[in-house]
């Protein structure tokens, strides 16, 4: 009953994140989430559970006990708030008199203890930009008896009085008005949170318990050293093209890149610019051996040249025959015809959900390519308004203020036609220091809020020695042949190139520090731990599966192998998001360090899960060589080794994850697709702790079966939910 109820239960998580996207989230929090039906399969799963503990004698170890005692206090508390907690939202405005009820999210109202009112409401943006950085709310709270408190709300800070936590939802367009959730749970939170606190305890324990499974498995005699051989492919280079457009020497266009630009919500190299502007169109960071500012320049000097380059890639089929193109790739020109502009609103609210996000990134394309002709992409001119004191950056196309002075006016719209002119006579030391003086202007008018020079050269390095498609084939390349040299290995007698394993150790010392310098750089020119969306996890990811493999090298010498394969698969996914890999400032919800915890502990698991699913591969393939017996006994030692780590990991990034949404949006979980995918993922792996209750864990092979079938709910987890399901964590 035990183990049937937590199966139907993963059934049931499975089905409502599918519901939610088909009906909406209203449909499943009302039928399946706040349904009793659904409490009483939590309740019955605990209490057969307790007594299946009991009937065990499982309370007799400590670490096991620990674990077991901390999820049921977890769902005690759960139970609590979902039966006592009350959520909801209260609008406060400046000139409003003070709120005395709030909106209960499952409708009606509810009374306050005291009275709230807001007496200043504050939008900070990060420094010389229109990005906000935070939404601060300073509020005043009076009770029956004359008690007054003040106290700020903001995104991660949370405002508490008489168990009543406020915190920031949204604001007034006008500015003079704010919602602020509100969460009463005095008794769910506290037993909940001393359940998260068990089970990191718990878990320390379990690693360091002296009968534990993990510590038994570590001395098991299977666990010898094996040798590993592998080997690496040269990359194949490009051949330049016969017909080029026009375009500026490299060290010219490279002068621009060291201007400073307003692009993605904040001040970065102009550099950056070119470069996503031609990942953009191209899908790659240079263009028939041009560099990025090459590109983005051309396009701005030499516009009759590049209208008419095939450089704006186009994936989708039905694109392509609309634009009346062969190749994969349009030209600017190629976007019109008689009848106007080809790629009309109608064509994409007619058609399917793929040729509409393939129709949104040509008109994208196109629009970029249309800016960066008529110079409107490139904001390089800051102003300080003379009334507000409010710093803006403009383009020589946009609308300049009113008060701004006559010469600065005339300088914003005459500059770049000026360096044009010297750039049609070739006179290029001139247009060199023309662009000095832009840049010696920047630093006059915004010196204030500029990157520094070492965040700003950072990120030039960071776009310049940036290569994940190189980097994702040589890993791919290295890690596929050491996992057939290897499985050869386990099966021969005899086997020369004992020095492998050295090389393998150089090379993934190599990968390794190239993606720690590249993460460095990231981090520092975005003002942040680069863990803030896809692209950055998966970079993460790499850089977690290669750290793992110097850890667990000489205990299971295969581990190489998998970390090159794991690190060129998770680069190859960040290459798929890297039609938008701008470094962009944090989203105020993501300010704060549990973020990094938590993505750090759950990319972790991840790499782990893995390595779990490519040793089941392995053993799979050693099992149809035959006569391998013994490694695949050991490979499931392996596994079962990983399992411990990996599931503990999971599970601490969730709960980090909870203590993070509690503290931000007033609840620590809501059933958002992903959460329930990583919960279902915990589930599904903590089952293979069970070999005692569950036999068909201990042969050998359907534990590797299994290892690569689990893995299917972290692909979910990470890929579904982004690309399929959606929810809050859609970004990620």
């Amino acid at each position: 009953m035990s183990f049937g109820l937590a199966g139907l239960l993963v059934a049931v998580l499975a089905a409502a994140t599918v519901l939610e996207k088909l009906q909406g989230t209203s449909f499943v929090v009302r039928w399946i989430y706040s349904s009793p039906v659904f409490v009483a399969l939590w309740a019955f799963l605990a209490l057969f559970s307790v007594f299946y503990l009991f009937r065990r004698g499982v309370f007799r170890h400590l670490p096991v006990a620990m674990l077991h005692l901390s999820f049921l206090l977890v769902l005690a508390g759960a139970f609590i708030t979902y039966v006592w907690g009350m959520q909801g939202s209260v609008h406060l405005r400046r000139d409003a008199p003070p709120a005395c009820r709030f909106l209960l999210s499952g409708g009606g109202s509810s009374p306050f203890p005291f009275q709230i009112s807001l007496k200043d409401f504050r939008l900070l943006r990060y420094p010389g930009t229109s990005t906000p950085m935070d939404y601060v709310s300073h509020v005043v709270v009076e009770d029956a008896d004359g008690n007054r408190l003040e106290g700020e709300v903001s995104m991660n800070h949370v405002f508490i009085f008489r168990n009543y936590r406020f915190y920031q939802s949204r604001y007034d367009d006008d500015g003079n008005g704010v919602t602020l959730s509100v969460s009463c749970d005095p008794w769910g939170i506290a037993v909940t949170y001393a359940g998260y606190a068990s089970l990191l305890c718990s878990m320390l324990v379990f690693f360091f318990w002296r009968d534990s499974a993990f510590r038994r498995l570590l001395h098991h005699p299977l666990l010898a050293k094996v040798a590993l051989v592998a080997g690496f492919s040269l990359l194949p280079s490009c051949l330049p093209a016969e017909s080029l457009p026009q375009v500026l020497p490299k060290q010219v266009a490279g002068a621009f890149g060291d201007l400073h630009v307003y692009c993605n919500g904040r001040i970065c190299p102009l550099q950056t610019l070119a470069r996503d502007f031609t990942v953009k169109l191209y899908g790659k960071p240079s263009y028939k051996g041009f560099t990025s500012e090459q590109v983005l320049t051309g396009w701005f000097f030499f516009y009759d040249d590049w209208k008419e380059e095939p450089v704006i890639r186009v994936r989708e089929k039905k694109i392509r025959e609309l634009l009346g193109i062969e190749g994969v790739y349009a030209r600017l020109v190629d976007f019109a015809g008689a009848d106007g502009y080809k790629l009309k609103k109608s064509v994409r609210d007619a058609s399917n959900a793929g040729v509409r996000r393939a129709w949104d990134a040509a008109n994208e394309a196109f629009s970029l390519a249309c800016m960066a002709g008529t110079g409107s992409l490139w904001a390089i001119y800051p102003y300080c308004n003379r009334e507000d004191g409010q710093l803006a950056w403009y383009s020589l196309a946009d609308r300049l203020p009113y008060d701004m002075p006559s010469d600065e006016r005339v300088f914003v719209r005459k500059w770049m036609g000026y360096v044009g002119e010297k750039v049609a006579e070739k006179r290029y030391d001139e247009v060199v220091e023309l662009v000095g003086k832009l840049r010696a202007y920047q630093q006059k008018v915004a010196g204030g809020v500029l990157p520094s020079a070492s965040r700003f050269q950072a990120e030039k390095w960071y776009n310049r020695f940036s290569n994940g498609r190189l980097l994702a084939m040589f890993c791919l390349a290295v890690g596929l042949l050491a996992f057939v040299f290897y499985c050869f290995r386990m099966v021969a007698r005899r086997f020369p190139f004992r020095w492998l394993p050295r090389l393998l150790d150089v090379l993934l010392a190599f990968v390794f520090v190239y993606l720690t310098a590249m993460l460095a750089f990231r981090g520092y020119a975005g003002g942040h731990l680069p863990l803030s969306n896809g692209f950055e996890t998966m970079q993460f990811m790499a850089w977690c599966s290669c750290l793992l493999a110097f850890f667990l090298r000489r205990r299971f010498a295969m581990v190489r192998a998998f970390a090159f394969m794991v690190a060129g698969f998770a680069l190859l996914v960040a290459m798929m998001g890297e039609s938008s890999p701008q470094i962009t400032p944090l989203m105020p919800v993501l300010s704060s360090p549990l973020l990094s915890v938590h993505v750090m502990a759950i990319m972790l698991a991840y790499a782990l899960f893995a390595f779990m699913m490519l040793n089941g591969v392995t053993a799979v393939v050693l099992n149809g060589l035959g006569n391998a017996s013994e490694q695949v006994v050991r490979l499931q030692v392996v596994s079962r080794i990983l399992l411990y780590p990996a599931v503990f990991l999971l599970a601490a990034g969730i709960f980090i994850g909870a203590v993070w949404a509690n503290v931000s949006w007033g609840r620590y979980w809501g059933w958002d697709p992903k959460e329930v995918w990583a919960l279902i993922t915990l589930l599904v792996y903590a089952s293979a702790f069970h070999v005692s209750s569950l036999p068909c864990f201990r042969r050998p092979m359907s534990f590797h079966l299994f290892a690569i079938f689990a893995f299917l709910a972290v692909l979910v987890t990470y890929f579904g939910v982004n690309f399929l399901l959606g929810g809050m964590h859609s970004y990620a």
